[in-house]
């Protein structure tokens, strides 16, 4: 709960949230204009009752609120070391109906100084309820400025300063927006995807550079050079008719230097290390390494990722209130199916655990999943809901990005075999399991904006590529692709986020290439488009695949292979790296291919019989359909 200033320590006795207008004195002077208010509005029948409002104009800390109507309550006010914020606490009553209160901002003097209506809405029927991803979706990771560009009026706009070059796919924008998305989600519900994830889609008005997002300078409006707030609702409305969600990627841990705050901070304390640059080392075990230094603790909490990203102290309590209301606010608004959390484990371990909870409450369905960016499973695990810490931490977040085992997964394709390594190790792998307490809601991927691309970092090896991703899409966890793998992008082999993030063909007019259509794109680069849309549009309608326990069997000869169960059903996998065909008996197998078994191959389509014995071709993956005699 928050401090009342000295100046509203007796607020509640002072003034009532119906105020009552006639017995005002009249208005003295011009009003302060408010720059803003928010949230800028908020719904009725919201499970959590008690709504922060940030008030931003000059000197409005030094007045009190007078609010109209009934149903509404102050709880608290609070002034800020800044004066030109005021915190109002409000409850909202349980049967308090929609509409706009009137706000009046009353100095000592009894004297109104600024005026504002402010809006409750009415909540959407069943949003408490709404369904969040999870293993039987499949997850489209896309940058909006390099994806397709649906309207070239938006490209450039008044006060935004950081510029369309599209020649410069390091830097520059490109102009790729909301619209394009919307414009091509046939094309991404045709390929098997059932959840987009785009990167940060809010204001990044940076100098430079800004065209990925993770620097905001709003939280709540959506860059104009992507669209409007309205045309990012009306995405999320168009993908649900081509049943399609749509998660949105958050960054709680910092913000653009120019993000509005910074020219009028709240409070000293309100990016950290009152607001010098101390750059974090990225430490990320300290937070929960027994023999950790307190100074590596906070250096990875509070460190910032560089001078241009501020980092927040979302231990601040006004601060964690406004992002938990924020993140509410855009789920509720734009009807979200889930969210990313960009540098889950930067921010205040406190703050995650209240954020991820207070989520939850509201939407007990949904989904979420956190970057942690760590190849050890117990770093990762340590933010799961459900997973029990030595040191008492409880988190409510339903899932993290399971780099564990994307690293593991790249490593065993790339090296060769051995009693350690290749399959072995990606085998072995999997022993890690034990430590989630739900490994299913992991999101294993192949790639993101952040990383080469996958055809790359496997030497262009069409074979490989396809071994990683049945892999990825039939392992029990959230399945997530990077946008261009279908057609076989590729980039530098060592990190360059240019050269990961390059347009995708046909996502503007004039390109020769268009991978929407199919023209200009090579012999190899249709098949393997065409390979993977088999793959997700056949996964999407199996419950075995969603649900179905898995069991694995130890790599024998470059041999790998897997059965997921439920029920009666069963799909069977057969991975073989060598170089040429490996015929293999089937005795083996025996606990899960009864005698007389048959396969369907997903790929081929031909029926096989799985009771003797089995060829694999050369660099060869098998997908089968089991049925029993």
């Amino acid at each position: 709960m928050f401090t009342l200033s000295r100046l509203y320590r007796n607020a509640q006795t002072l003034f009532c949230c119906t105020a009552l207008f006639s017995t005002l004195p009249a208005l003295a002077g011009e009003l302060t204009a408010l720059d803003r208010i928010e949230p800028p509005f908020w719904w009725t029948g919201m499970q959590d009752r008690q709504l922060q409002l940030m008030v931003h104009g000059d000197q409005i800390g030094r007045t009190r609120p007078q609010i109209s109507g009934t149903g509404l309550r102050v709880l608290k006010v609070q002034a800020m070391p800044n004066p030109n914020y005021l915190i109002i606490e409000l409850e909202i009553g349980a049967a308090m109906r929609a509409g706009k209160r009137h706000i009046r901002f009353v100095d000592a003097n009894g004297q109104i100084k600024a005026e504002a209506d402010y809006e409750f809405k009415t909540r959407e029927p069943g949003s408490a309820r709404r369904r969040g991803f999870g293993p039987q979706d499949a997850i489209l990771n896309l940058m909006p400025d390099r994806f397709a560009n649906g309207n070239p009026a938006n490209d450039v706009q008044p006060g935004l300063t950081d510029k369309l070059d599209r020649s410069d796919d390091s830097a520059g924008r490109h102009g790729g927006d909301l619209a394009g998305i919307q414009q091509h989600l046939a094309y991404i519900a045709d390929m098997g995807y059932t959840m987009i994830w785009p990167t940060p889609v809010v204001e990044n008005n940076q100098p430079q550079y800004s065209y990925h997002g993770y620097a905001a300078t709003d939280f709540y409006r959506i860059d104009a050079r992507l669209g409007s707030n309205a045309e990012y609702r009306e995405l999320v409305q168009q993908a649900r008719r081509h049943g399609i969600g749509v998660i949105q990627d958050v960054v709680l841990n910092h913000i653009g230097d120019q993000h509005w705050w910074m020219r009028d901070l709240p409070s000293p304390d309100w990016i950290t290390y009152q607001g010098k640059f101390v750059p974090t080392a990225h430490a990320r075990t300290t937070v929960s390494d027994p023999y950790a230094a307190s100074v590596d603790k906070q250096n990875f909490t509070q460190g910032w990722f560089s001078e241009r990203m501020p980092d927040l102290n979302n231990a601040h309590p006004v601060l964690a209130q406004y992002q938990i209301q924020n993140s509410i606010w855009w789920i509720e608004y734009a009807g979200l199916s889930g969210i990313r959390t960009d540098t889950y484990s930067y921010s205040d371990p406190g703050f995650l655990a209240q954020w991820s909870r207070r989520i939850l409450r509201e939407y007990p369905q949904f989904s979420m999943v956190g970057e942690e960016w760590s190849t050890n499973p117990n770093v990762v695990a340590r933010w799961l809901r459900g997973k029990v810490n030595p040191d008492g931490y409880v988190s409510s977040m339903p899932g993290m990005m399971d780099f564990p085992l994307q690293d593991a997964l790249i490593k065993a394709l790339t090296a060769s075999e051995s009693w350690n390594t290749g399959f072995n190790s990606l085998y072995e792998a999997l022993v890690n399991d034990q430590f989630y307490p739900d490994p299913a809601r992991l999101v294993l991927f192949e790639g993101n904006h952040d990383l080469s691309r996958l055809y790359t970092v496997l030497n262009e090896d069409w074979d490989l590529t396809r071994m990683a991703l049945v892999y990825i899409a039939t392992m029990p966890r959230t399945p997530q692709l990077y946008y261009g793998t279908e057609i076989l992008m590729t980039s530098a082999k060592e990190r360059n986020d240019g050269a990961a993030r390059r347009d995708f063909p046909g996502g503007w007019s004039g390109d020769a290439v268009n991978a929407f259509t199919g023209a200009g794109l090579t012999d190899a680069q249709k098949n393997a488009q065409s390979w993977l849309k088999t793959l997700l549009n056949w996964r999407k309608h199996q419950p075995v695949i969603h649900r179905g326990k898995l069991m694995h069997f130890a790599p024998e000869n470059g041999v790998y292979s897997y059965v997921r169960t439920l029920g009666q059903q069963q799909v069977m996998v057969f991975m073989n790296k060598n170089s040429s065909a490996s015929q293999i008996a089937l005795t083996r197998y025996a606990e899960v291919l009864p005698a007389g078994a048959q396969g369907r191959e997903l790929f081929s389509g031909q029926h096989v019989d799985l009771s003797q014995s089995l060829n694999i071709p050369a660099r060869g993956v098998l997908v089968f359909e089991l049925s029993k005699p």
